[in-house]
């Protein structure tokens, strides 16, 4: 089935790219990988949520916000290929969770976005991934992703 059917069965559209925050890219094609830069869970250019998970964000919430930074991550994607249906694999996600310090389930928000990319992609969404907890994140956000994936 193609994606786009996957991602209308599931509700899901993929947005815009976000502008740069900054001096980069949103995404460079190596060979035949791409990888994206920090994905932000920007939706229309703004953050709906900010903070550290733990503290004024829930888990929940941060779960969506991860699900959202990928849907960001994949329109980056979107700028070096001219389909989804062009991913042989998403080979790995790098996910930042901005939390309290006593905040210790990080693995749990990257389950965010490790789900949705297998539910959008099955067995092509298998990937190797790192969730880790930082102080801070730009804009005060509570999640960033990045991806890595192999592309036709």
């Amino acid at each position: 089935m193609p994606i786009q059917d996957t991602l209308k069965q599931l509700g899901l559209e993929i947005p815009p790219v976000p502008a740069a925050l900054a001096a980069y890219i949103p995404s460079k094609r190596v060979g035949n990988l791409v990888f994206t830069s920090g994905q932000l869970p920007l939706v229309a250019g703004k953050l709906r949520k900010t903070g550290k998970v733990g503290k004024e964000v829930t888990l929940a919430e941060a779960q969506e916000e991860a699900k959202q930074c990928l849907l960001n991550a994949l329109a980056a994607i979107l700028v070096q290929i001219e389909s989804l249906d062009k991913i042989k694999s998403i080979v790995k996600l790098g996910v930042f969770v901005s939390s309290s310090p006593e905040f210790t389930e990080h693995h749990l928000v990257a389950n965010g976005a490790s789900e949705l990319v297998a539910a959008i992609f099955g067995d092509k969404g298998k990937h190797a991934r790192f969730a880790i907890g930082v102080s801070s994140l730009p804009l005060d956000a509570s999640v960033e992703l990045e991806v890595v994936a192999e592309v036709e």
